[in-house]
């Protein structure tokens, strides 16, 4: 095969941006109009919209029949064709496995049926998730990879119909496909992306570096991140005008290898791996959008992309309250099962009660974002982050709870005769959530932009530094008329009604409409304390992460809070378990509660500012002292790996499946 055509200009370096740059590169991506409404951004705002949430949206009678058709089929699957002992051992999912899942139709959950797709819904594809998550969380990494981020999610929402044609009957049943986004030296900062797409003729050349590439050691289609170099007078003779751009690649691409399969201290199953591309021709026809529309596509895709983590993270509540159940039932100290010791006990209250409440959260997002009447970018982005962190939370607790069982691995414990519990296992498992698709940091500072987004529309240039005196003047007038209309009714509200939400309270049942007007006075007390840290620090209100951190923890115990409620009651309604259900809400929302007072007094006490002193005291060498009396048993070598764009010069360790 001949090498592809040189492109008419080189590769520039990586971009300098300074941090003013960066942040308007991701307002830039960000969608910035609310046509529908949302129940967390008016959380945020002091408005407590419980109609939004209540009464449960219900799916489709067809809808919930295939999906419960699908996962009778996959829960066979995982009982008689997974084992995750194998792929723990073997770091690897089997190629049968793979091949058994795709003629399940496993990687066309969420692909349209005319494309050869299982068209389910979002809630049952989640339950799907949690489902063959619980067999291995890196099979439900592969296939969340594939559809969640992959190439059939942008081209649903951005593809042409002749991509959608090309290209979702293939990930449908036989082609796998993966997203690459990070680099090595660029993570949650896409402005200093390096990878570039240089036009020459009818398609485009593609050089640079991905580094954690979940599924790109065996994908077949790559959604590929690069920067279009931006053409001389703004604009080029097609229209385009460079920036950020989104593409779909063929894996097998001449000038494509796979560097290095990447090993994880948890999910060892995963294929992730480190890709170069070196002169990789891409026809036009395979852009997805405009130019420069890359991040918007990524982020966009995100805003649903990311209820597939929390369902796996539902899924492993589920198996930890199994296993403490089980577990405590059986083991007996000072002559009682553990689980009536008070220490033990409460653990196992934890973990009910947030099981319960992460797949309140999950349900009723996903059953949103099916319904498509609501805009759900913040309540997804809530889900990630409360799931990912009270999983991990549950898995700590299940470790604790076992002992030095917990801390002993699976095999070791079969070994020796006694059940093979995974436990640690899991725990290493769930670690990597609160990094996969937006860290926990970012999710908080991600959120937080969203929650103060009123505020910036009508007073944003009063704290713009470049925004001229007119402009001031302008926006001080516009806050005004807001804030005058928009304070008053900060001061009160039904939550200091007694008989408010009394559906909520049912004869026999616990009360749950208490927790819910606490919600409502607690999400006004949230609001109250945005807008005074706002009057307060303005400007330098970006800087102060860790109050950001707090609010958007409290908005998210306060949502998941009302979801808990709401799942309450409509199991009730239905008869479904409704009084364990209402035990499980209300214990959940009394632990909330604390959590929430907690979080509010450490908005205005705390130790931000003390920390901020340590910090650069440590990065200035004031503290190396408090270093000496170890060794360090890390390896040589340079911190980020060299990721300057040219040819390969390692073995390429792609492999195909099947």
């Amino acid at each position: 095969m001949s090498a592809p055509p040189t492109p008419s200009s080189s590769p520039p370096s990586r971009p300098t941006v300074t941090e003013r740059e960066a942040r308007q590169v991701a307002e830039a991506a960000r969608e910035q109009d609310w046509r529908k409404p949302s129940f967390a951004k008016e959380l945020f705002l002091g408005r407590f919209r419980l109609d939004l949430l209540h009464p449960h949206p219900l799916p489709a009678d067809q809808d919930v029949q295939r999906g419960e058709e699908f996962l009778a089929k996959l829960r066979d699957f995982c009982e008689t064709k997974i084992d995750g002992a194998v792929i723990e051992r073997d770091a690897r999912i089997p190629d049968d496995v793979i091949t058994g899942l795709k003629e399940l139709g496993a990687f066309g959950m969420k692909i349209d049926t005319k494309y050869g797709g299982l068209g389910l819904t979002q809630v049952y594809y989640n339950k799907a998730l949690a489902l063959v998550g619980s067999a291995n969380p890196a099979i439900g990494a592969l296939l969340s990879a594939h559809q969640s981020i992959g190439v059939p999610q942008p081209l649903k929402m951005f593809g042409t119909q002749e991509q959608k044609d090309t290209f979702l009957p293939r990930c449908a049943r036989t082609d796998i496909s993966a997203f690459l986004l990070t680099e090595p030296d660029v993570g949650s900062d896409p402005a200093r992306l390096a990878t570039t797409a240089v036009r020459d003729g009818d398609g485009y050349v593609l050089d640079g570096v991905k580094l954690w590439t979940t599924n790109g050691v065996v994908a077949d289609l790559l959604v590929v991140m690069a920067r279009v170099p931006k053409p001389e007078g703004g604009k080029d003779a097609a229209g385009g005008m460079g920036g950020i751009t989104a593409f779909v690649v063929e894996a097998a691409s001449e000038g494509i290898t796979v560097e290095n399969r990447n090993a994880f201290m948890g999910l060892r199953g995963l294929e992730n791996g480190v890709t170069r591309f070196h002169r990789v021709r891409v026809p036009a026809a395979n852009r997805i959008g405009p130019e420069g529309a890359g991040l918007k596509i990524a982020l966009t895709t995100l805003n649903t992309g990311r209820l597939s983590l929390p369902a796996m993270c539902v899924g492993a509540g589920k198996w930890c309250l199994k296993i403490a159940r089980e577990w405590s039932a059986v083991r007996e100290q000072w002559g009682k099962p553990v689980a009536l010791h008070e220490a033990v006990g409460s653990k196992i209250s934890f973990i009910a009660a947030t099981t319960f409440a992460l797949e309140a959260v999950l349900d009723l997002s996903s059953q949103m974002a099916d319904e498509d009447r609501n805009d759900i970018r913040i309540e997804a982005a809530l889900a990630k982050l409360y799931g990912s962190e009270m999983a991990c939370l549950m898995a700590d607790e299940l470790v604790q709870i076992r002992g030095g069982r917990g801390f002993e691995t699976a095999a070791s414990l079969e070994a020796r005769g006694e059940r093979a519990v995974p436990a640690e296992q899991l725990l290493r498992d769930l670690r990597i959530n609160r990094i996969f698709e937006g860290s926990t940091e970012i999710m908080h500072l991600l959120i937080a932009r969203e929650a103060v987004d009123a505020h910036l529309s009508v007073a944003g240039d009063l704290i713009d530094p470049d925004k001229t005196l007119s402009d001031k003047a302008r926006a001080g007038a516009q806050a005004g008329v807001f804030y005058a209309k928009w304070l008053p009714k900060l001061v009160a509200g039904p939550g200091q009604l007694p008989r408010s939400y009394a559906d909520f309270h049912p004869s026999g049942h616990p009360d749950l409409s208490s927790h819910l007007r606490y919600a409502e006075r607690t999400a006004r007390k949230l609001a109250r304390s945005t807008f005074y840290a706002m009057s307060r620090w303005q400007g330098r209100m970006e800087t102060k992460q860790g109050f950001l951190g707090r609010i958007v923890d409290i908005g998210a115990e306060l949502f998941a809070m009302s979801a808990a409620c709401v799942r309450a009651e409509h199991l009730r309604v239905k008869d479904d378990h409704g009084r364990e259900a209402y035990q499980l809400a209300d214990a959940f929302c009394r632990q909330s509660r604390i959590r929430v007072e907690e979080l509010f007094g450490r908005l205005w006490s705390n130790t931000d500012d003390l920390d901020r002193k340590v910090v650069k005291g440590v990065l200035g060498g004031a503290y190396e002292w408090l270093e000496e009396g170890v060794v360090d048993p890390s390896g040589t070598g340079p911190w980020i790996a060299e990721a300057a764009p040219g040819p390969s010069r390692r073995e390429n360790v792609r492999r195909a499946i099947g």
